[in-house]
């Protein structure tokens, strides 16, 4: 006899539906880090209890995306100049670790699959659109690994990076003295014809390449994201509102 799963297992589905609310607007931008998320206007925006709420907050926590504080209450995860320069460090040493898992099993699909987000990518003027592309096509590289734990860390570090990265890319689409916005246009087609040859190696030092350089202008153009100094001080959120 099956059991009736009961109220609980529709309360995980809402706390999911919350969640996948909530992620969609963190990553997309509409919140910013450092963000207040208050509970009780999301439950009633969204028609449902506090509790969906508290647990789709904690799933987030556990992903990254949202820091939870006693008696402070819930925000959008708020990186340092410091925090956002290790994040970076971090893809540079695992991620060619994942793209080697997964290269030599790319198939002929993939490969295709990978062009074709680089051709639809060489008319893109939208901030927005060019970072689903970009994300599109790294995941693409790596959509054939076997270490799904490495994945998840990888995930998490895009996750928490991506309002910062389109703050920067902003800036570098829109302005030449960052070294342009079709700059990784370049590493990309440098990096797929890596991978199409299964140049693992190679492929490896492109990504490697690839990511520095945006490290590099994030801590380097740092103070034009936020307007502060110091490496311990947060990017505020104005700009990033300004980039939607």
């Amino acid at each position: 006899m099956i059991k009736d799963p009961g109220p609980l297992a529709g309360q995980g589905v809402a706390s999911q539906r919350v969640a996948d609310i909530l992620a969609e607007r963190i990553l997309s931008g509409d919140l910013a880090p450092g963000a207040r998320i208050k509970q009780d206007e999301l439950a009633d925006e969204l028609s449902t209890s506090r509790i969906p709420v508290r647990d789709a907050l904690r799933m987030l926590e556990a992903r990254g995306l949202v820091t939870m504080r006693a008696n402070a209450g819930a925000r959008v995860t708020s990186l340092t100049r410091r925090d956002l320069e290790v994040s970076y460090e971090i893809r540079e040493r695992i991620e060619p670790l994942l793209l080697a898992d997964s290269v030599p099993h790319l198939t002929d699909q993939d490969i295709a699959d990978l062009r074709a987000v680089m051709e639809r990518n060489e008319s893109v003027t939208d901030v927005d659109e060019a970072i689903a592309l970009g994300r599109e096509f790294h995941w693409i590289t790596y959509r054939r690994h076997s270490t799904p734990l490495l994945a998840q860390i990888v995930e998490r570090v895009w996750d928490t990076t991506q309002s910062y990265r389109r703050a920067y890319m902003k800036l570098a689409m829109g302005n030449t003295t960052t070294g342009g916005g079709r700059t990784h246009d370049i590493e990309h087609q440098l990096l797929f014809d890596c991978i199409a040859k299964r140049e693992v190696e190679t492929a490896q030092a492109a990504l490697v390449m690839h990511i520095r350089r945006t490290r590099i202008g994030l801590v380097r153009y740092g103070h034009l994201l936020s307007g502060m100094g110091g490496e311990g001080a947060p990017y505020p959120s104005p700009l990033l509102d300004a980039a939607e």
